[in-house]
């Protein structure tokens, strides 16, 4: 799966179209490989940049795909561009509309009890062919909890982990040698989203690629996170620089 792949700040991000992502992991969920998606923006690949440890685990994934349009914007600058943005909200709907189409198996993992069990209920709702075999809230302590073993029984052909960065890919990375198949995939605050407590930008700023800041206006207490975009930026520059 390593291949077509643009390097920004030592991450290796799929150069695909999103209809190509979507293909290449539904082939994976059909022959019951097991894979690690990444869905990585510029929070995730700054903190990556400033964590040895957390960028192991990212280097380590089967697919790193560019979730935020800082990381196509980094690319340009680079003059490697990225062909498209894979946003990860969007892949996690496709997916789910795959899974509708084919009967898949999904286990839920991640935000509060009551967010997973609002987001469970929305998939019931709107896929009803989906296959909910589990699902946990993402507060438990991750020496004593029954959660890989019952995903081990449960056999998801698709684990969303919602559990936020860094945790979420710490997460996979941890359990993953446990599984024999499944498509991992980290998916943040999507879940709210998906449980109807957070509204996903309209589609204007998603065009005019403002999706970042209507999340701020829209959630204030983001501030800080947004901090690592001008730190990624000013990365991305010095690297253009150097080079």
């Amino acid at each position: 799966m390593k291949t077509n792949f643009v390097p920004v700040l030592n991450i290796n991000f799929v150069n695909k179209r999103f209809d190509q992502v979507v293909e290449i992991l539904f082939s994976n969920i059909k022959s019951n490989r097991k894979s690690f998606i990444v869905t990585a923006n510029p929070e995730i690949v700054m903190y990556a940049h400033e964590h040895a440890e957390y960028k192991e685990i990212i280097q380590s994934a089967d697919m790193v795909v560019p979730d935020g349009y800082g990381i196509i914007l980094a690319s340009k600058i680079l003059n490697n561009p990225i062909i498209e943005r894979v946003a990860g909200y969007d892949l996690m709907v496709r997916l789910l509309e795959l899974g509708n189409e084919n009967q898949l198996k999904i286990y839920l993992l991640g935000g509060r009890e009551e967010t997973n069990q609002k987001a469970v209920a929305n998939i019931n709702s709107h896929y009803p062919n989906i296959q909910i075999v589990g699902s946990h809230h993402g507060f438990f302590d991750w020496e004593k909890n029954k959660i890989t073993s019952d995903i081990k029984v449960a056999c998801p052909d698709i684990i969303f982990v919602a559990l936020g960065f860094p945790k979420q890919e710490q997460w996979i990375a941890r359990n993953l040698d446990q599984f024999s198949k499944g498509l991992f995939i980290g998916v943040g605050g999507s879940i709210d989203v998906l449980a109807g407590e957070v509204q996903r930008a309209p589609r204007i700023w998603q065009k005019l690629n403002l999706e970042w800041f209507y999340r701020l206006i829209s959630q204030p207490t983001r501030w800080r996170r947004m901090l690592a975009i001008p730190r990624f930026l000013m990365q991305i520059f010095k690297l253009k620089l150097h080079k």
